[in-house]
């Protein structure tokens, strides 16, 4: 298995856990949003919208490692705690595994949908071309009249964000009607709205191939203009009826603004005139459903981290075992010698490496056969095979390890003489090294 492929299967676990937590966000939004609506009103509502990023997020946050597991053999076996590089020596005629392939088709739909989405953007940006500021009206964001008539009312960008307004603004629209609209859109632009459009879109373009995540982004947009409407009534909560007049006199074309927000013939105005006729949420309501969105923010956060823990802890363990092959290096030295053997060898998982040392003094010659399983919580298992030399009887040491990890497995004895130093020095000491892919 080359590095490309463990790549895949690092990032295919990372990106299941993602879908997993952002499809329980979702569902959980679909099932509380208009229930929420209803009793905290459209604000509300649509603050729900931060769960899925939010779980998202929280599916990728480290958990604490599980403490390792050392098994003590008949000989004596030290696990060291240095760490040490990944070692992969890449196999040149290991192929593209399904993995790979699986992870560069949704890294080449991701950026097909964020292409896709920006030359919307380019597009709806060009009709611009040619717009005029409009100094006379006082707003903290630039105000431009477009050339065209069927293009705004609308905010246009992220960060920098401007409303765009037709070009017979002041014709289609009464004195009233006109300050509705700028209110309208400088509401979108308090409350950050080109922003929310911009993290939806990145949010559908990572899960471009799951149907929930167009249906989320739609309902997402629609839940947006609803909140924007309910926070202009909060303040012109006796314009009602020119409000609606406004909305059914926009007549925009359908051009795609993915970073913005556009008064689209495609929102369904007989909903959003019918929330203008229900009474708005007072504070004490507002605050109520302020509280719930946080709480339900919080349990939900807390539950996509609690599941995805079991999830990633078992994550190592199926990259482990998947597997094909595992570098191992030995070191043998002899007492205070230097060491007499450096090997590295690439093994498939069962597969032993024997090694005999048959200079010991007086004892007769060593043997010990060495292979790599995988192990659990993410652990590479090192099993040997020890006879000869100072044992009295085979002996079968394991030790476990990270991967990269190395560990230590001594056997013999040390002889003193009357005063205490070491007159002979017997032990074999074996430094073992496993690691992932050959």
């Amino acid at each position: 298995m080359n590095s490309i492929e463990l790549a895949g299967i690092d990032w295919l676990g990372r990106g299941w856990l993602l879908i997993l937590a952002f499809t329980a966000a979702v569902l959980i939004v679909a099932a509380l949003r208009k229930s929420c609506r209803r009793l905290f009103g459209a604000e509300r509502a649509f603050q729900l919208w931060l769960l899925p990023p939010l779980a998202m997020l929280v599916s990728q946050l480290p958990h604490a490692a599980a403490d390792g597991v050392i098994t003590l053999p008949q000989v004596v076996v030290t696990l060291t705690s240095v760490g040490g590089a990944l070692s992969s020596h890449v196999d040149g005629s290991a192929g593209i595994g399904w993995r790979s392939g699986a992870l560069m088709v949704w890294l080449l739909g991701i950026v097909v949908v964020l292409a896709l989405a920006a030359l919307a953007q380019r597009r709806y940006r060009i009709r611009l071309r040619g717009a005029t500021p409009l100094g006379e009206l006082s707003s903290r964001w630039p105000v431009l009249r477009a050339i065209s008539t069927d293009v705004g009312p609308a905010l246009v960008g992220a960060w920098r964000s401007r409303i765009v307004l037709p070009a017979d603004f002041e014709q289609r629209y009464d004195v009233t009607e006109r300050a509705l609209i700028l209110a309208h859109e400088t509401a979108h632009a308090q409350r950050r709205d080109g922003c929310w459009c911009l993290l939806a879109q990145v949010t559908a373009a990572l899960c471009w191939f799951h149907p929930l995540a167009w249906w989320a982004f739609g309902a997402l947009r629609h839940d947006q203009e609803l909140a924007c409407d309910a926070a202009v009534l909060r303040e012109h909560s006796e314009q009602r009826r020119s409000y609606a007049n406004a909305m059914l006199k926009t007549q925009s074309a359908v051009f795609a603004l993915p970073v913005g927000c556009t008064w689209s013939p495609r929102h369904p105005l007989t909903e959003r005139i019918a929330m203008l006729k229900q009474r708005q949420p007072g504070q004490f309501r507002r605050g109520c459903g302020l509280a719930f969105v946080l709480i339900t923010a919080l349990v939900g956060a807390g539950s996509v981290y609690a599941a995805t823990q079991s999830t990633a802890a078992s994550s190592g363990v199926a990259k482990i075992s998947a597997v094909e092959r595992y570098t191992l290096k030995v070191v043998l030295s002899i007492g205070d010698q230097p060491p007499r053997l450096h090997a590295t060898m690439c093994q498939k998982p069962g597969q032993y490496y024997e090694v005999t040392e048959g200079n010991i003094g007086k004892l007769p010659p060593w043997h010990g056969r060495f292979t790599v399983v995988p192990a659990e919580h993410g652990q590479l298992e090192v099993q040997a095979e020890l006879n000869g030399g100072s044992l009295s009887k085979p002996g079968y040491p394991k030790i476990r390890m990270l991967p990269g990890q190395m560990g230590t497995i001594q056997v013999g004895n040390k002889v003193a003489d009357k005063d205490g130093n070491v007159a002979e020095d017997d032990t074999i000491k074996i430094d073992l090294t496993p690691s992932i892919g050959c």
